[in-house]
Order: C-alpha cells, then structure tokens, then sequence
C-alpha cells in the first residue's frame, strides 16, 4: 500500500482520492484524510460487517485483512491503502456457501451478542492461513487479540480448533470475492458509482428527463431474492389494464410513488420503508424493460437520505387460474447502508410483505378500486407478526410431512 499523496498537507475540507480492491471490487473513493478505514468501510462502501468498538485497536472488533496480513481498521487512515486489497468479513463466505469458519461458529455456538464476531472470524482466518499447525494448546494465546464480553472463550477456541484440525493442509480463501459494484455515499471510481450516479444524474428539481443509458446491478450474490406468489380473484383482463398502466401499477406498492416520466420507459420516484423508530425514504428511478399483458420486466435503483442504496431486478407475470389470476413476482435486491445492516432474513421479510401488500392492492385496481394514494408498506409489528406466522406454518408443514414419512 501507498499513501497517494506521501507527506503532503491538506486541509480540513479537502479531499484525497483512494483506490482499493475491497471483497475482489476495485472502487475509488474521495475522502478527508482524517477518514479511518473503518469509516470509510462502514460509512462509505456500507459494509457494517466491520464492527468498532475501542477506536483504540485494542479490542480488535475492526479486524480486516490488508494485502492478506490481519490488520485494525481503526487504526489505518484509509488515504494510507491506496493500491491495497482489502478483505472484510463480508468477503469470507455468502449466505448459502459459508466459509467453514462460520460454519464452526455457528455448530459451536462460538457467539452470543455477536458483536466481537466478525473480528474473530478474520483474525482466525488470519491464524489459520499463516499457522495452519496451530496447536489446541496456543489457540487461546494466538485468540488473545480481540476481546469478547459474552462467551468466555472456550466455544470460539473449540470452533477455530475444529478448522484447524480439519485443514492441516491450508484454510480455504475467501469465498465471496468478486467483482461487482459497491455501492456507498461518495464512491468516485466507474465500478463504484454506477448506482450513486445514475441517481444523482437526476436531480429532482431539474427538468430535461436525463437517466443512465441503463442500470447495472452488482456482480455476485444479491442481499436478498423475494419469490411470492398470490391468488388474486380479478381475471386476465383486468389485471392486463394494471399492467399496461405503469403509474397506476407504482401506486399499488406501499410507500411508493412516481413522480416524473424520463422518457424511454424511465421515470423518476420514492419509495418509503419504516421499521419501528428506523425510517428510510429513497429517491431513485425504475426503468421498464418489458411491458406486456401478462408480464413486466423492471430494474431500479435509489439512495437513502442516510447514505443506503438499493437496486432490484423484478419481475412479475399473470398466469390465469381458476377462476382468476395468480402473480408471481420475482426480485434480486442489492443493498448497501444502514437498510443492509437489518440483516437478510429481517430485509427479505420486510420485502416479501411489501410484495404481499402489493398484490392485494393489485387486485384491489384491477377489479376498478384506486389505489390508496397515502398507502404506507408495512410497518415493524405487522412484519414480525407475519414472519413468526410463516416461520410456523412452515414449522408445521414439516412436523406434518415427516409424521406422514414415519407412518408405514
């Protein structure tokens, strides 16, 4: 690593342009050069998964990897990795392929607030990439770096151990490294701001219709995918009309609104999610990519006021059934910020309800109702009660089937 501008003076206000590899991704931000890598993670690039706690580099919460070596990011001004590779805990492994590290936390119960988590899953990393013959006997020597208040050590030492043992011949790397757009508040590289400036190319005071000549989704797995499917009882016709109608079909989604055509299937608007005392607001733009009686195609993307961004893929078909329709919609969703620290099991709820809704305000059109104009998504209550409902039918059906496999 190199610092960009060796031993220069600059003020207060003035900014210093960093290029770094985070998580496989090439992005260039402008930053003070008082801005530590940790903020500049968390604030910037809205990977939360880097967690401060002392700002001293003793507790050793903010562990990264710098250039494959275990560093604090607290402790590292970020204007000082110009050129370096940079590995954060959202880099080790993805939801559905864990990295057998977090496998072993969780088979071990090697946490419990979680808070000193991701420092320990990178520090082990780092362990166990450089001493892959650690013995049991040193782990809690070699461990001694980051500090945990909740579990007394004894479960992590027997997590990393187990690795360890498992892995004589080297660790596994990272397993969710790769190329895909960050975005964040003030990225200024072409792969870090395809989101943040496609929407600030817009302002929403301006007129002339500009938008990107498209949108680009990241690369790699996204935060979340939604998959619902609803019984509507208005039949194909009716359901053809909404679909042909984009404004009328944005102002069946809670908390959503158009509020300028662009020209070219583009149209500028917001959206609205509140989760208990957590309100976001995004402002962004959709583009429609198909349009037809039965099926639209949709991508788009906006930022929170808070510095979180969100871009989605969706699509939605009618299919006749019975007596009605049934619409299934499918969704990638990429989130960034303060909304991707929810975590994805909580955001794919918050999703899945508000598509929920969507469909029943759909139905509610086709049959010739409006829509109802201050519609509001979801809110905190209604999401955790319809989650703990799914969560136990789905419990049930499971008791259910395998009652039925051990019946002769």
């Amino acid at each position: 690593m190199s610092l960009p501008r060796a031993y220069a003076r600059t003020e207060a206000d003035e900014t210093v342009e960093v290029t770094m590899t985070v998580n496989g991704s090439a992005t260039t931000l402008s930053l003070p050069s008082r801005v530590t890598l940790s903020d500049a993670l968390r604030d910037h690039l809205g990977l939360t998964g880097t967690h401060v706690g002392c700002e001293h580099g003793i507790c050793g919460m903010c562990t990264i990897l710098v250039d494959g070596e275990a560093a604090r990011a607290c402790l590292l001004l970020a204007v000082q990795l110009d050129g370096a590779e940079i590995t954060t805990v959202e880099g080790l492994g993805r939801q559905d392929d864990l990295h057998p590290l977090q496998e072993a936390f969780g088979r071990h119960h090697a946490l419990q607030c979680g808070f000193c988590t991701p420092g320990f899953l990178m520090s082990s990393y780092d362990l166990l990439s450089h001493q892959p013959d650690v013995r049991t006997e040193d782990l809690p020597a070699e461990l001694s770096g980051v500090l945990c208040r909740c579990t007394g050590y004894r479960n992590i030492v027997d997590a990393v151990d187990d690795v360890a043992q498992a892995h004589r011949d080297g660790i596994p790397g990272p397993g969710n490294c790769a190329a895909r757009t960050l975005v964040g508040r003030t990225p200024a590289g072409a792969a870090a701001t395809v989101a943040v400036d496609a929407v600030d190319a817009v302002d929403p005071g301006e007129d002339g219709g500009r938008h990107p000549d498209e949108i680009t989704l990241p690369v790699g797995e996204p935060t979340i995918t939604v998959d619902v499917t609803s019984e509507l009882e208005s039949g194909p016709e009716d359901v053809a009309r909404v679909f042909g109608d984009i404004r009328l079909l944005a102002r069946c989604l809670p908390g959503a609104e158009l509020t300028d055509e662009l020209g070219h299937d583009w149209y500028r608007g917001r959206a609205r999610i509140s989760l208990g005392p957590v309100r976001l607001s995004f402002q962004g733009m959709a583009h429609i990519l198909e349009q037809h009686d039965d099926r639209v195609v949709m991508r788009g993307q906006g930022k929170d006021t808070g510095g979180g961004g969100a871009q989605a893929h969706i699509v939605m078909t009618a299919a006749p059934s019975g007596s009605g329709v049934s619409l299934h919609a499918e969704a990638r969703v990429f989130l960034t910020g303060r909304i991707a620290g929810f975590g994805r099991s909580l955001a794919g709820d918050v999703s899945r309800r508000m598509f929920e809704e969507f469909a029943r305000a759909l139905d509610r059109a086709a049959a010739g109702a409006e829509p109802d104009a201050h519609s509001r998504p979801p809110g905190a209550v209604s999401i955790l009660v319809g989650a703990l409902s799914d969560r136990f039918r789905q419990r049930l059906a499971r008791l259910r089937a395998g009652r039925r496999r051990r019946t002769p």
